[in-house]
């Protein structure tokens, strides 16, 4: 096991399968993470089915990195300031401490209460690839609102590329959240369950806002600038409080510029729990999904920029473009991607 060096995960899979169990030990990956795993549980989980989930990956010799998002529902009324959200909150404070009972060490979360958005899923991009797109002026004229694509976990389609399902905005409760009310509800969560993580042994992270739009149809968004994630990451003072840091979606930001800030910034002060390394080429209000090495920024000086800071989380591809021939999940996409990681990580620990 290479616990406690940089090195690569294979993530982004909901359940436990042998294939995709198979293809991390193939891939020479010791741990694995879950996107919204398919815990049993309506409004929380339980030690004894996380534990029930995670026995497969523990008797494949492989460790649980991470669990990455729960089921919407779980925290929507918390992200919205609506009734109910202290019910949530103490809900997602017993979650976290059957987490840490289970063994299972980070939870990565986001604070996007519509999900991550994109205008086209069949873009083609290098190598009749495909990949997904983002425009904004979409986004603007609501007569094209049936051209969005929404990620819905809750209504996972197989067949279709990280879970996007066309038109199907989630419902919300409200049609407005201005950018003060969605800071003063995210300290509110993080101030409610941070301490039950501190108790657990668990790390809170979060994702940054994916498009990081200032707004989506009336509902403000906040991890949308490097400076803001600085702002989230110190709502509160805790070593369990932590970034799950989508260089994709900071490059989206920024560019180079902006993912660079972001990793010479927070790696120093162990603000990062683990990190998505993807690119896109562009930056808001338009840009396009891309392969490792041809997009906004070089991964190169992302890994050696870790390995100077003492960086000993791990990495995830994230999400890829669509390969020729490939399954809705991207295993050939996602193979190339994580051995493009994991030899810069070996070109720098020689």
């Amino acid at each position: 096991m290479t616990l406690g060096k940089l090195r690569v995960a294979v993530g982004q899979y909901p359940t436990v399968t042998k294939e995709y169990l198979d293809f991390a030990v193939a891939l020479g990956c010791d741990g694995v993470s879950f996107n919204v795993p398919e815990v049993k549980g309506e409004f929380r989980w339980e030690r004894k089915d996380i534990e029930d989930f995670i026995k497969p990956v523990i008797d494949a010799g492989l460790v649980v990195e991470s669990f990455e998002n729960v089921p919407n529902h779980f925290f929507d009324k918390a992200m919205l300031g609506l009734p109910g959200r202290d019910e949530q909150i103490a809900n997602m404070r017993h979650l976290i401490k059957s987490m840490g009972a289970a063994g299972v060490p980070i939870l990565g979360l986001h604070w996007m209460p519509q999900s991550v958005w994109r205008t086209d899923l069949n873009y083609t991009g290098r190598g009749n690839s495909y990949i997904s797109v983002y425009d904004h002026s979409v986004i603007l004229d609501r007569a094209r609102d049936q051209e969005i694509w929404v990620a819905r976990r809750d209504l996972r389609d197989p067949n279709i590329k990280d879970t996007f399902t066309r038109g199907n905005f989630i419902p919300l409760g409200r049609e407005t959240l201005s950018v003060e009310q969605m800071w003063a509800n995210y300290k509110y969560f993080v101030e409610g369950v941070i301490t039950a993580c501190e108790e657990a042994g668990v790390i809170l992270c979060f994702h940054p806002d994916d498009p990081p739009a200032q707004e989506l149809h009336g509902i403000a968004r906040i991890l949308t600038t490097v400076d803001n994630l600085d702002r989230a990451v110190h709502i509160v003072d805790s070593p369990n409080l932590k970034l799950e840091l989508c260089l994709g979606t900071v490059s989206e930001m920024g560019g180079e510029a902006a993912v660079m800030d972001a990793v010479n910034r927070f790696a120093p002060i162990d603000k990062i729990a683990y990190i998505h390394l993807r690119d896109v080429q562009g930056t808001m209000p338009f840009f396009k999904e891309s392969f490792l090495g041809e997009g906004n920024y070089k991964p190169v000086e992302v890994i050696k920029a870790l390995k100077k800071h003492n960086f000993t989380g791990f990495i995830l591809d994230d999400h890829t473009p669509g390969l020729t021939g490939d399954d809705p999940y991207g295993y050939r996409g996602r193979a190339h991607a994580i051995g493009y990681i994991q030899a810069l990580i070996e070109a720098f620990s020689a």
